[in-house]
């Protein structure tokens, strides 16, 4: 069962929740963005099922291939 649910967020979050994720799609990128953090679930389950994803896992590859280099040595 789904529920609707009104959140208000600035005019520049809401443009580059529409830009980044899409128009029609906000709603699901905000679940699963919360859903951890409200619902309890197995972590070891949860690390599987994140890492059986793909195209999760092809873009935080390249997301560190990207910033790795902007750490700095002592």
């Amino acid at each position: 069962m789904q529920r609707k649910l009104t959140l208000t967020v600035s005019s520049d979050v809401y443009a580059g929740l529409r830009r980044v994720v899409g128009r029609r799609k906000i709603s699901r990128f905000v679940e699963d963005l919360v859903r951890p953090h409200v619902l309890k679930r197995e972590l070891e389950s949860a690390y599987r099922e994140m890492a059986a994803d793909q195209g999760r896992e092809a873009e935080a590859l390249e997301w560190c291939d990207a910033t790795c280099g902007d750490a700095k040595e002592p």
